[in-house]
Parts: structure tokens; C-alpha cells; sequence
């Protein structure tokens, strides 16, 4: 049995991390950009991203103390939930609330398009913030799987300090290198990554950047068939550029649109 960290009260550590995807698709002419807004605005409204946030806190050991979503005009949803690490909960639960305000997840849609380069994309951005023994880390892998993840930028970082049983501060109670190391093999191996790690500080970086465009998968309501194939190597380029600034944080190459 590992070996548990025995401290003076409660752990004060906050371990914060801030998890961001973008889906990039193909929307080819006017309308099916405008039905895209909508078909992610169904796919993704609030009541869809606060059951798959309700399973998050069940993984990473959470308990649900309270629940506000909302839906947006013209576009857009939103989800805040209030926390509670279940070993903190003392029974009836009349402290609970005081006590445990400092947990938090919540979570934000962006859908949108480039009217001239009929790329569209979808963003969301989520933050879990805990205390306690709880870590949003172990989530990562049904975080990525729950979203179609075209790149990914998460931060880590764990704040505070806590004391063990002599006094001495505790300023992180578990191991990590890299965010990599709490995501599966088999998801990395999808994915270029680049790490931005500042360990003296607690403060973990990485990004992740799809590798390989199956061109269907990008293209919505349009069939890879209707097509020339100069068309689907303009997209394929297109597609790829878009990915590759979104990944970089900057404007790499300049707008120019797509014809087919």
C-alpha cells in the first residue's frame, strides 16, 4: 500500500488546471457554416457538457455540491459546478459549503468561422480547480476523449502550501515531470506534444497538436467524393495551417481562401 502523507489538518493545497481544445472543420459554403454553428450548439449545449463535467468529478473523486449552466444567443454554452472532496464532507453536511468553495470546475463553448476561408472551429475551454487530496490530472484522458481534440493546451499548477505533522511546508504532495505523464500512450501517440515546465515554481505546460487529417473527418456535410482532388489538398493545406497557428499562438501564414 503506498505510503500516505500524514499532515496537520486540512491539505491547503490548490491544484488548478486549465484544459483547452479546438475542433477545425470544413464548412464549404455559406449555410453549412451556419449549420455548423448549430449542429455544435445541439451537440455541445449545456446540458450536454454539464453530464460529461458530472462524470469529471466523479472520476477525480469529487461530490457535486451545485450545479448553474446556460445556453447563449447566438452561440455558446457554459457550465459551473461547486465541489467537494468526498473525504472532506463531514456527515450531514452542514459545513460543507463554507468550508469547500475553493473547488470549482467550469466550463466554456466557442464556436465560430472564417467567412473567407470557410474554416470553421470549435473551442472549449475548461478549469477544475481543487483542494484537498483530489487532482484534476486523472480526468485527462476522458477529457480528450469526450471532445474532438485537434489540439489541445492544458496548464497545471499546484498553489499554496500545507503543513505534515512536524511543521515543515508542503508545497506538493505527488509526483509529476510533465502533464504527459497522467495521459495514456496510446493518446499521445495521436499527438505531437511540447512541454513548458517550470518546476521550481509547480507550474506545468503542454500542448498537443494532431497528427495525422483523415480529410472526411474535417469536412461538414460535404462528402471527400464531391471533391477534385486539387480541392482536398487545398483543404488538407488549409486545414493543417490552421491547426499548426492555433498550435503556435500566432499568425504563421495569411488568409487566403479556398475555392472548390
Amino acid at each position: 500500500m503506498e505510503n500516505k502523507l500524514k499532515l496537520y489538518g486540512f491539505n491547503n493545497l490548490t491544484k488548478s488546471l486549465s484544459f483547452n481544445i479546438y475542433d477545425v472543420c470544413y464548412a464549404r459554403t455559406p449555410k453549412a457554416q451556419i449549420d455548423y454553428i448549430a449542429y455544435v450548439d445541439e451537440v455541445y449545449n449545456s446540458e450536454r457538457i454539464t453530464a460529461i463535467m458530472t462524470h469529471l468529478t466523479e472520476m477525480i473523486g469529487a461530490q457535486v455540491l451545485s450545479v448553474s449552466r446556460q445556453d447563449y444567443d447566438p452561440q455558446g454554452a457554459s457550465a459551473t459546478f461547486l465541489i467537494a472532496d468526498d473525504t472532506m464532507i463531514p456527515a450531514g453536511g452542514s459545513e460543507t459549503v463554507a468550508h469547500l468553495d475553493k473547488s470549482h470546475v467550469t466550463v466554456h463553448t466557442y464556436p465560430e468561422y472564417h467567412p473567407d476561408t470557410n474554416i470553421a472551429t470549435f473551442r472549449v475551454d475548461i478549469d477544475v480547480a481543487t483542494c484537498g487530496k483530489i487532482t484534476p490530472l486523472t480526468a485527462l484522458d476522458f477529457l480528450i476523449g469526450s471532445f474532438d481534440s485537434d489540439i489541445i493546451t492544458m496548464d497545471y499548477r499546484v498553489r499554496g502550501f500545507t503543513r505534515n505533522l512536524s511543521g515543515e511546508k508542503i508545497f506538493i504532495d505527488h509526483n509529476i515531470t510533465s502533464i504527459q505523464d497522467y495521459i495514456d500512450s496510446a493518446t499521445l501517440d495521436k499527438y505531437d506534444a511540447l512541454d513548458i515546465n517550470v518546476y521550481q515554481a509547480n507550474m506545468f505546460h503542454t500542448k498537443m497538436l494532431i497528427k495525422e487529417i483523415e480529410l472526411q473527418n474535417y469536412l461538414f456535410n460535404t462528402d471527400v467524393h464531391e471533391l477534385s482532388p486539387r480541392s482536398r489538398l487545398d483543404i488538407s493545406s488549409a486545414l493543417r495551417r490552421e491547426m499548426i497557428e492555433i498550435f503556435s499562438g500566432r499568425n504563421v501564414y495569411g488568409n487566403g481562401s479556398i475555392t472548390g
